[in-house]
């Protein structure tokens, strides 16, 4: 499949956050990453999730939540990677930044995040009810996003890692607390970062699938 791919700089909190943009020819929808705690776009976990989700037609947006200086702060102090208002406006501002684009704008987003990124995704998708169509959390911290769960209109999909007790447990408290829809996939044998044969293949299956069908659901969201 062709796509096209560049080089993307969003203003956010008086910083300037690079990324890569990739989207494929007859693209069916975007999907933006929001990183775990500790990570960048450049993420061998979250790329490999792109790969297949640009296989389905989807575009895909990987982008740093945190400029150079702040990760050299983070690596050192953990005072940002946890800072989910920080985050979760940054993500704010990637999910207009593909609403003024030529190549995206018209197209449905969706929102994937890991670990912390997954509670970023979830508070942004609270704040743009109207753009976002879809979330995917792999192996997130979605209780993180406290009371924006309940705000959150888009369907919600949970990939936790069977083995991952302590994140599945955090994973089904959230869910009780979200009013859209949503469903807990539970990869079998998984542990938290989705290292065993196959596993990290399943949970990008399950995000492509719940991507796919934001690009047919209507805007308040459907679900099998």
């Amino acid at each position: 499949m062709v796509s096209e791919s560049e080089t993307a700089r969003i203003a956010a909190d008086g910083a300037l956050l690079v990324g890569d943009l990739v989207v494929p020819r007859g693209a069916r929808g975007m999907v933006a990453f929001a990183h775990g705690s500790g990570s960048s776009r450049h993420s061998p976990r979250n790329r490999a999730v792109a790969e297949v989700l640009q296989r389905a037609g989807l575009g895909t947006l990987l982008f740093d939540l945190l400029t150079v200086e702040e990760e050299r702060v983070d690596a050192i102090t953990a005072e940002h990677r946890f800072d989910i208002p920080l985050l979760g406006r940054r993500l704010v501002a990637a999910v207009d930044w593909l609403g003024g684009h030529p190549a995206t704008a018209a197209l449905p987003v969706g929102l994937f995040g890991a670990s912390t990124g997954a509670a970023a995704a979830l508070v942004a998708a609270a704040e743009r009810p109207d753009r976002v169509r879809a979330v995917v959390s792999r192996g997130g911290r979605p209780d993180l996003a406290g009371g924006a769960l309940s705000r959150v209109r888009a369907p919600v999909l949970l990939v936790v890692g069977g083995d991952d007790r302590e994140v599945l447990r955090l994973n089904k408290q959230a869910a009780a607390m979200l009013a859209a829809p949503h469903a807990v996939h539970v990869v079998p044998g998984a542990t938290h970062l989705f290292e065993e044969p196959g596993t990290l293949d399943q949970a990008a299956e399950a995000a492509r699938d719940w991507f796919l069908d934001m690009t047919t659901a209507p805007a308040a969201g459907r679900r099998r």
